[in-house]
Formats: structure tokens, sequence, C-alpha cells
């Protein structure tokens, strides 16, 4: 997005009221990071956030909006929404594009004036702590956040470090200086989602808690710790659950005569500066295990009160991991580029401190030894794009990543890889275990420094734990019943693509037997397959489909998740040779493609899903299951209508602008999407070693890959007047195939693209030129 002059300047009021703050500022970020615009995905569903972070950091530093109660916190899962017109706060924890909602830990907020201990009605102005604000004071970069609180002439800004959130508050000289702490509220609210909390002052001057939430991954504790550079002239906790108000005052020397901490359910901190004649600068530590983690973490990684050399920090971090990608293209192309390589590296999160523990599943602590402890996993999602671009870009991050999954499923109470995890922990959501393509795709790839034994282990482990999502019906039947367990038919196609994930890395590290009973396993999407109708379906335990059936359902008690038949027919991306017979061959599958896209469908039949968005036909972009379908062409032999319709989806489900997204980025996975088919290729089929040939997006692309070499793309006559590409080479030579290879990338080299105004219909169209699959075409 081309930002407004407006947006970098107050209005003539609030500038006298808080004077000038530092020119740099407002000053555009350099290199790479000052072509990210985090506001992308903050309106509509995209629910990404605006704040500070760096790349896959602990710290999520960003506004909150509203914190809405559970019943309706779909849209604000990020805890902001564009089209709000007031901030609540500051909180140090969020989620990027989830369609879940939880997190907005340790709630700060700089008030000048009067106190208000609620956040009030956002439409009543001055009925709470809550402040009114204008888009055109934000000042939105890779790692840095600026906004002013128009209710008291507050300027906020914002920036972190991996496990550190720093504040610098510009006060009117006019008015009392306090900053307040809200340890009730949280994303995905409801009443007593706080099971416990303790707030203390410490004596030299450290302010460090608590708190425990029974939230989406129940019992989650999250400890933290605060220092001001400005001594406090006096502090005042709150517990407004019994109504005991504790003050304290602190001179020069003195320590608070009265009492320094709290325990409860609904606490707060107000904290007292008089009036400030210079900025307050506020650093927050966290920790997932204890305050004196949250206080080593403070001391190790907090050090200084130099506000604008951490906000430089990070956007130097954000720079370094940025450059693993120079982009040619237009102003528009390189934001919409670089914001989507932005949203992909912030998940997973660090969630380690800095003596090496951090929190399993199991509840209890644990230490990594010669890695970093990752989570916030949401692997239904992020397996299909968001990690293949990590081992592609950084495989040494896929090693730890990788760690960090095995490390999960050995402190597992029930001995299995992570489902959707955050923090650690667990909360089972979504289907799958996709932690297992995730690893294979890696090892594949040629990704090492893990123990792949203990992988193998983990992923068999997973795979055969019956008690989930009934893999024991799964294992017995060869295929989920629907009359024993819901989302039958997309548990079906899904487990057997990780089989066949799995079957790939054992077969890779010589284990046949293993490789045998998961290939086996991986045929089991024909059982799925009704004939009759032409789609995917959930059958009963006696063998029979289930009935009525109707391919356009999607909602509760349906066959599939998140989706319809339409959708979820053409899950299987292992055997899509498989799939194109079971359809009656290249003409009818393509024929079927059409009819997905081109149908004329009303938004409104899924106004009851909430995730089923971005609707091209049947296609949903704004959902995971479709996003693989566009590239299917390519495996009946028309490459060019692949072309086609990654060009409308390019057009019209993303935008440089704040509903840009047309769905969740679900941790980065809709912006890999982009990244891969900008550069004109997708993993259709991780943990194989190939990726599907689309069309580019982009004129050129230079990717530094981290053994030394490049891989160039270059595109001729990209524009609009040439949207298919007329030929392929590869280092110079003709390539007459629809994919590439894993290590013809690392290799380094050129991939040339010479675009025209027409379709190529002979370009692989022959059976030789398509990916490969399980199955022989034509078999």
């Amino acid at each position: 997005m081309t930002r407004r002059p407006s947006r970098f300047w107050l209005p003539a009021l609030l500038t006298a009221a808080v004077g000038l703050w530092p020119v740099l500022a407002s000053a555009a970020a350099p290199g790479h990071a000052g072509s990210v615009d985090p506001s992308i995905g903050t309106g509509g569903d995209g629910h990404t956030f605006p704040g500070a972070t760096v790349p896959f950091g602990m710290i999520q530093l960003s506004p909150d909006t509203a914190m809405p109660d559970f019943k309706h916190a779909y849209k604000w899962a990020a805890g902001y929404q564009y089209g709000d017109p007031t901030i609540m706060g500051f909180s140090h924890t969020h989620f990027s594009g989830s369609g879940h909602s939880d997190m907005g830990d340790v709630l700060v907020m700089p008030i000048a004036g009067d106190v208000k201990l609620d956040p009030g009605d956002p439409t009543k102005p001055g009925s709470g702590y809550r402040s009114r604000f204008s888009h055109a004071t934000e000042v939105e970069h890779a790692g840095y956040y600026a906004v002013t609180l128009a209710d008291y002439g507050v300027r906020a800004e914002l920036t972190a470090g991996r496990r550190v959130g720093w504040h610098r508050y510009t006060f009117p000289k006019d008015k009392p200086a306090h900053v307040l702490l809200d340890l009730r509220p949280s994303i995905y609210d409801y009443p007593g989602k706080v099971l416990w909390a303790r707030l203390r002052v410490r004596p030299d001057g450290t302010v460090s808690g608590c708190r425990t939430t029974r939230g989406w991954a129940p019992g989650r504790q999250l400890c933290f710790a605060m220092r001001f550079n400005q001594p406090m002239v006096s502090r005042t906790l709150y517990d407004r659950e019994t109504n005991v108000v504790y003050k304290g005052f602190k001179g020069p020397g003195n320590q608070p005569q009265d009492h320094d901490a709290e325990n409860g359910r609904a606490l707060e901190g107000v904290f007292d500066f008089g009036k400030l004649k210079s900025p307050l600068v506020v650093k927050v530590s966290i920790s997932s295990v204890s305050e004196a983690n949250a206080i080593a973490n403070l001391d190790q990684d907090g050090k200084g009160w130099d506000f604008d050399a951490r906000r430089a920090e990070a956007t130097a971090m954000w720079n370094k991991a940025l450059s693993s990608i120079d982009v040619s293209g237009t102003k528009t192309q390189q934001t919409q580029f670089y914001t989507a390589l932005y949203h992909a590296m912030l998940s997973p999160t660090l969630s380690m401190d800095v003596n090496g523990e951090y929190r399993g599943p199991d509840h209890e602590v644990h230490t990594a030894k010669g890695f970093d402890f990752y989570s916030s996993w949401s692997l239904w999602d992020v397996y299909r794009a968001q990690q293949p671009l990590m081992v592609l870009l950084r495989p040494d991050l896929s090693t730890d990543f990788i760690q960090s999954l095995i490390a999960a499923q050995q402190a597992s109470p029930f001995g299995i890889l992570p489902v959707w995890a955050y923090q650690g922990l667990e909360t089972w959501c979504m289907i799958g275990y996709h932690a297992v393509p995730v690893i294979a795709d890696a090892y594949l790839k040629g990704v090492r420094g893990f123990d792949a034994n203990a992988a193998m282990k983990a992923m068999v482990a997973s795979a055969t734990y019956g008690p989930y999502g009934d893999l024991a019906d799964y294992m017995k039947l060869g295929y989920v019943p629907i009359d024993k367990e819901p989302e039958a038919a997309s548990k079906t196609l899904e487990y057997a693509y990780d089989d066949w994930s799995l079957a790939q890395m054992a077969t890779a590290m010589g284990k046949t037997r293993i490789a045998a009973t998961f290939d086996k396993r991986a045929t089991n999407w024909r059982n799925a397959w009704d004939p009759k109708t032409g789609f995917m379906r959930a059958k009963l335990s006696n063998g029979q489909f289930r009935t009525p059936f109707d391919p356009t359902y999607a909602g509760y008690g349906s066959d599939y998740t998140e989706g319809n038949a339409w959708q979820y027919s053409w899950y299987v991306p292992q055997d899509v040779a498989g799939l194109i017979t079971a359809m009656g061959g290249d003409a009818k599958f393509d024929a079927k493609l059409d009819e997905l896209f081109d149908a004329k469908v009303d938004p409104s039949h899924f106004k009851n899903v909430e995730d089923i968005t971005g609707l091209i036909g049947w296609y949903a972009h704004g959902n995971e299951p479709s996003h693989h379908i566009a590239y299917l062409y390519d495996y009946a032999g028309e490459p060019w209508k692949t072309q086609e319709r990654l060009k409308q989806i390019m057009e019209t489900q993303y935008a440089a602008r704040p509903d840009g997204l047309s769905g969740n980025d679900d941790l980065g996975q809709m912006s890999a999407w982009y990244i891969f088919t900008a550069l004109g290729f997708y993993p259709v089929t991780p943990a194989s070693d190939q990726y599907a040939i689309g069309r580019p997006f982009v004129p050129k692309a230079v990717i530094h890959l981290t053994n030394g070499h490049t891989f160039t793309v270059v595109a001729d006559h990209l524009d609009a007047a040439h949207p298919y590409v007329g030929k392929v080479t590869l280092n110079g030579k003709p390539l007459d195939r629809v994919y590439l290879h894993h290590a013809e990338i690392l290799a380094g080299g050129e991939l040339h693209f010479t675009m025209q105004a027409t379709p190529n219909r002979s370009w692989g169209h022959d059976l030789a030129a398509r990916p490969t699959s399980m199955s022989r075409y034509g078999q």
C-alpha cells in the first residue's frame, strides 16, 4: 500500500498537545522492510495484527480494538479490526490470521489525566479507559507501530525484540502520566476465563506477575515482567472482584510502605509518573514458565533504554529475513510480495526462555538442549505451503521446528505430535495429523540436524493413535465412518495423504515395512470416492454411503471440515493421476474443474460457515482445502487453464489494502500461497520433491538460498496482455515438463518464462510432462 503523507502527521491540536516526537518515527523503513504494510489483512476476514514483532518472535505487541465475548470473537481473532474507532490498549501476544482467538496477554494502556478502570463502551467516548484514534496517525512498519490516542493526546510507539516488547509513550506535559495494566481481558473473552492471577511491585520497581486462563488451551499460564525508565511517584493495585485496593508511594530512595502484591482473578495496576518532561519507555518480557524466567528474559534481552536502537534492530532483523528473495516489480507488487513474506515469517513463534525452559503439552517445564523451541502450530493450514516455503528459504529454522515438534510429542500425555498448539499447549483444533508431512517434506528435501529415527517414531505414534479422530476405525475399515465420527469424508482423505507422506520418509530411510504399511493406507482415499455421484462422500460403518446427499451442503453435521463435496473432492494430492482416472479421464476431470470455478454461487450459501470465503464458483480461496485446486489442470494436461485460474485468483483474492486478504491468513498459509504463486510454482504435494508450475506474477525474483546458490525467476512480456506461458527454459534449456524438482532450485540457476497473449495448448500436455503421482496416468 502506498502511504498517504497524512498518515504520518497529527492534526494540529494533537501536535500541540504531545509536542514533536522523533522524526524517525515517520520515516520509511530501509530495505525490503520498507515495502511491508502490516495493515494488509487487518480488515475483513484476514485476522492479521498491525503491531510490532520480529521474525518468529515470542512477542507480538499490537493494539487491541476489541476483546469481545467468545460468542462474537471471530472478527477480532487478532485483537484488531481496521474499521474500529477505538483502541483499548496494547497487549503482547497475538495470533496472525487465525480462525480462532486467544492470547491478548498483558494489556497496557497509557493514560493522561483521570484514570478509569474499565474499558468502557466504544460507542460512548469517555466511558472507560479506551481511546479514540485516527488511522491518519498510525505508522505501521515491520517491527514498529505508532498511533496517537486522541482522548489522551498520547503518542504511543511500539517495537519488539525476540522476547521483549518495547513501548515509548509521549505524554502531554501538562497532565499527569499513568500506565494502566489490566490482567482481566483476553481475546476470546468470557466470564471466569481468568482462573488465577498474581501482580506485584518489586523493590527495584519491576512489576511482575502471572495469570492462568481457561481459554482455547485450558490452563494456560503466562507470566511477565515490566520495567519503566522513570520512577513511579505512586501506584495502586486493584482486585476488582473483591474491591480491595492497595496504594503505595515511592520517593527517591524509599520503598513502598504497604502491600506490594495481590492475588485474584480480576487484577489491575495503575502506575503513576506525574507530569513528564520526556517520553516514558516501558519494556515487557513474557514467559510461559515463571515470573523468575520472565525477569531473566528481561535482564538478558531487554538491556538498556534506547527505544530507537531496539527499533533499528527489529528493522535489521526483518531486512535480513526478507532478503532471502529480491523481487523486481511495481511498488504495489513489492508491497504485496514483501508483506506476504513478512506474514509467512511470523509463525511458529519462539516459546522458550533464555535459560532454555519451555512449557510442554503436559503442562510441565522442559528444557531444550541444542535447539530453540517453537510453538503456534496451525498445522492443518501451514503444512501446505508455509512450512514448505521455510524449507526452501530457511532450512536451518526447519531443523529447529522439527526438533520442537518431536519434543512436543515426547512430552505429550498421548504420545502424539501437535495438532494445533501454542505456547506449548494443545488445543486439538482441526483434523489430520499434519505435523507428519511437515517433517517428511523437510526430510525429503534434505533438511537434517534432527533425530530422524525419533521423528519416525513420533510420526508412526501419531498415525496409529486410535482414539484420535477415530483412527481406530480408519485403520480397521480403511475409512472413518460417519456414524462414529463427524466430518468423516475429510478425515479419511486427509489421513490418506498424511499416510503417504509418512511412507515417503520411511522409504527414504530404508524402513521398508513401515513404508509398505502406509503406502497401502495412502490408497484409502478410494474408499471415500462415490462413482455414482462423482464426489467424495462419507460412509457408514456398514460400508454404505450416508444419505441423503447434497454436494453443496457445508456446516455442522456434514461429511466435511469447513467445506462441502465440491471443495473436498479434489483432495488427493498424493494421487491426482488416480483421481483423474476415477473421474473418467482428462476431459471429464478438466470439465469438472471448470464447473467448480464457473458455478454461480451466492456467498450467502455459506453464511453459517465463517471460514468459507473468497468464492470463485465453489472454489473458496479463503479456506485451505481449495489452495491446490487451480494447479490440478497441470495434472490433466491443461496447464494454460492453471495459468488462467491463477490470474483470476491473484486479481480477486489479494490486494494492497486492509481488506486485501479474502480469508484468514492462518499463520502465514494464505501469504505463502501468494509467494509461491508469484514466483511461478507451488508445492501441491508436500513430501514430494516436486513443485507444479503455474505462471509468474513478478518480472524477476532472485532467491538467495542458504547453501550460497541463487535461483532466479525471470518473466519476459509479463503484463495484462500476455497472461499465458509461451515457453519455459531452465538454465537456458527448454523445460518441457510442468514441474520443478526441489534439487533443481537448490542447485541454483535460472527459470525463464516467456509470456504470450494466447494459450500454449501443447506445452505440458503429454503424460510424461505432468507431475508424478502414486498411480500412473490413465490407469
